[in-house]
């Protein structure tokens, strides 16, 4: 699966992008309003997409994507749809290093992951999650027309969510 847009290319994760997880996933922002998710070099970041993105393309025709600059080539970020043992429906994410936030980058790959999957996988509602500080991430749920429903706590995480649903 690849999805372009105007500025944009988004496309599968593959062990190949693992030198950008390091920065993502260390990243001021990420650490911030997602979590130290403990990858600390290539090796833990390979096994990191090995167990947590790579599945979700076989089993449910979706995951996370890294963001490409159409210009450069260069990753810039990471968006996609999340299917969660515990919930019915698909949450849709985000993340962009720093130096690409606030550029418009996330609403026009957010777009382009929604529209993919309304159309191409008949997924007609969408989730989305994040924390109350978060307001560039509320903004662009918002943006997206996700109205916020109330709040979410994953199990085994004493962090509460804000909760966002498209229909």
């Amino acid at each position: 699966m690849k999805l372009e847009t105007e500025r944009l290319i988004l496309k599968q994760i593959t062990l190949d992008d693992a030198p950008f997880y390091v920065k993502l996933f260390n990243s001021e922002g990420w650490l911030r309003f997602i979590g130290d998710r403990n990858v600390k070099n290539q090796a833990q970041a390979e096994a990191y997409i090995e167990k947590n993105y790579l599945p979700s393309y076989d089993k449910f025709g979706y995951g996370s994507y890294t963001v490409n600059l159409k210009a450069t080539e260069e990753t810039i970020g990471a968006c996609g749809l999340y299917k969660r043992d515990n919930l019915d429906h698909p949450d849709i994410g985000f993340a962009f290093l720093p130096d690409y936030t606030g550029k418009g980058y996330g609403y026009e790959a957010a777009h382009a992951v929604m529209e993919y999957a309304r159309t191409q996988l008949g997924l007609s509602t969408l989730l989305g999650f994040t924390v109350a500080e978060n307001m560039a991430s509320i903004a662009l749920l918002e943006k997206l027309g996700l109205k916020e429903t109330g709040t979410y706590q994953f199990p085994d995480d004493p962090e509460e969510l804000l909760l966002f649903r498209i229909d």
